[in-house]
């Protein structure tokens, strides 16, 4: 029993310091932090990720951006560290598989391009894996324990969320999460221009002159999903 405390105790500890660590480097860059706090399976995820998250590195807003994704969402964990997830054991392996890649690929860009694949077709997934030219890296990180220490960090960050998180997806901007006048990917690439600190020039999209979409504006009418009931939001 002492043994496992200890184990907790050194574990939280270490994970507070990479999230004071991450947080010291971001604020340093001046970079806007962008955070999505979300699950495989959730098909308003996996529309905002697909739909979306990619006008991120369309726009270049990555060069102004530090993207950060956490794949945990409405799972549950019980007081023996068991994740039960909200729906069910393939969901918690795609968040095992996508927390794998987020440690296995050093840039948000190629993070995002995996798990883009994998949230456009589920049931593809492997095909993504066996794609990525990294697949001994992720089955390694999958079949091994550090998949498992990787979601385990997920959830504390997740339930340590302040305000809490209501649904998923749950997108914040430094650290604050979006409020209604977020209705479509415009708005939160102008709250993105607007919120950036740094001195790098920046993106051309930003600026009040660039069309902000070659296409119609498409409001947001995202399939939220919350603790235990799905709805439209």
């Amino acid at each position: 029993m002492v043994s496992s405390s200890l184990t907790k105790l050194v574990f939280f500890g270490c994970l507070l310091l990479l999230t004071f660590t991450d947080n010291l480097v971001a604020g340093k860059s001046g970079k806007v932090k962008l955070n999505l706090y979300y699950e495989s399976l959730c098909p308003g995820c996996q529309e905002f990720i697909v739909d979306d998250l990619g006008k991120i590195f369309d726009y270049d807003l990555y060069t102004i951006t530090d993207l950060k994704l956490f794949p945990f969402g409405n799972a549950e964990l019980s007081d023996n560290l068991t994740v039960t997830c909200q729906h069910g054991e393939e969901e918690c392996k795609l968040n095992a598989i996508e927390a794998c890649a987020i440690r296995t690929w050093p840039d948000q860009k190629s993070q995002y391009s995996f798990i883009r694949c994998v949230e456009s077709d589920t049931k593809d997934w492997e095909s993504c894996v066996k794609k990525s030219g990294r697949e001994k890296a992720l089955n390694d990180c999958y079949n091994g324990d550090l998949s498992r220490k990787l979601i385990l960090g997920y959830a504390t960050k997740t339930k340590n969320l302040k305000p809490p998180h209501e649904y998923v997806p749950w997108v914040t901007l430094n650290g604050k999460p979006l409020d209604d006048s977020v209705q479509s990917t415009d708005d939160l690439v102008a709250q993105i221009c607007n919120a950036y600190k740094g001195k790098t020039t920046l993106p051309k999209v930003c600026n009040s002159s660039a069309s902000m979409s070659k296409s119609p504006e498409r409001k947001w009418k995202l399939q939220v999903s919350y603790a235990n009931k799905a709805t439209n939001y």
